[in-house]
């Protein structure tokens, strides 16, 4: 086994009481795995919007700025003051990120479950990926097939578990179809694969035609864009058809998730036998699990009494399933990594390209197609 480096080359983030982000690298000293951790090089991470939360939060990159410190890349910018007040929680302190990534294991501890983990190629989960090697439990780890690309293991978790969460949701709580927002994305890609796969009705909502065409041509059959006249006709046509009231929005702000519930509500009434001044006892239920619009969510009453709004993250969830489905899930994953869970990247950058100024305003941009893969 080859050496390994003293110092582990790490991305950092740091709030400064003054009304400044700092992203920075720094050469960290290497970690040593106990006895139940693993030793991972990373080989890919991907920059997912959750990534960005934390990397970049509520600071301006338009007011992004380089520099150097010990010959490494430092860019600084400029926090709002409201921003200020939203971040205000982690002054002080250089936070690592990453949420997810793909690698090699180059040291075990001593458990047998660490130990069996040694040369192999894994998926990780656990947060500060982007960096050259990362320590962690065996138990947050995830065995990949002999020759699996880095680029296809890298984003085992987060887009994959999420869309895989969604229908184990709709299967809980008694809905029978989904709906769908910025759905030309990654994760919205796995989706259509997997609803079409397990013969669940999916309604998926883009704002470009481009991006209906994407959709359609991979199957999806309903495809509404956000963006046309006639959107909110479509919407509740497509609701009638298929009987969706379940909806899960990337979109958080403005009213979208209020044009679904009410597109939901008017679906409902349509299957009633008798008229309720108070609406349809149909609930109708949307959960945002992004924020790509940080404004007001805004909600028009137009939904009737029977519905709910609420945010919906994958750690929590994966908590209350239970070890038992969350290896189901992770098996299914393992099982179509390169098919229905297959992750497109339009960027590979190192540590060093993710903080030019340029760069960062690019992935920062989170634009529908463009999706950054960092190899340390």
């Amino acid at each position: 086994m080859t050496e390994l480096p003293q110092d582990n080359l790490t991305m950092l983030s740091l709030v400064k009481e003054g009304g400044e982000l700092e992203i920075s690298l720094a050469r960290l000293p290497m970690p040593q795995p106990r006895d139940h951790e693993v030793l991972v090089r990373v080989l890919a991470t991907p920059i997912n919007p959750s990534d960005l939360g934390l990397l970049v939060g509520a600071g301006d990159v338009s007011t992004a700025r380089a520099s150097t410190r010990d010959g490494l890349p430092v860019i600084t910018a400029t926090i709002p003051p409201a921003g200020m007040r939203a971040m205000a929680g982690r002054v002080g302190e250089a936070m690592p990120i990453g949420n997810e990534g793909c690698g090699t294991v180059v040291k075990v501890g001593a458990s047998p479950e660490a130990q069996a983990l040694l040369g192999k190629t894994v998926a990780l989960l656990g947060g500060a990926m982007y960096a050259q090697y990362r320590c962690l439990p065996a138990a947050m780890c995830m065995e990949l097939p002999v020759g699996t690309d880095p680029a296809d293991g890298a984003s085992c978790f987060v887009n994959p578990l999420t869309s895989l969460a969604f229908t184990e949701v709709m299967r809980r709580e008694g809905h029978t179809a989904i709906v769908h927002t910025a759905a030309a994305s990654n994760l919205g890609q796995m989706l259509v694969k997997i609803c079409a796969s397990d013969g669940i009705p999916l309604v998926n909502i883009v704002r470009s035609a481009e991006q209906v065409a994407l959709l359609q041509g991979i199957g999806a059959k309903y495809v509404l864009n956000s963006s046309a006249e006639t959107f909110q006709d479509d919407l509740t046509a497509a609701l009638i058809e298929t009987g969706a009231t379940l909806g899960f929005d990337a979109i958080g702000g403005g009213k979208l998730a209020s044009q679904i519930l009410g597109a939901m509500e008017v679906a409902a009434v349509k299957r009633m036998k008798t008229y309720s001044r108070y609406g349809s006892d149909t609930h109708k239920q949307v959960y945002i699990y992004g924020g790509l619009d940080l404004g007001p969510t805004t909600l028009t009453r137009n939904f009737g009494l029977s519905w709910g709004l609420s945010g919906f993250l994958l750690t929590p969830f994966m908590a209350k399933a239970g070890p038992e489905t969350v290896g189901r899930m992770r098996k299914r994953v393992v099982d179509e990594l390169t098919t229905t869970f297959k992750s497109h990247y339009s960027h590979k950058i190192s540590l060093t390209e993710a903080l030019n100024p340029n760069v960062l305003a690019a992935y920062n941009a989170k634009r529908t197609g463009e999706k950054y893969l960092i190899c340390p």
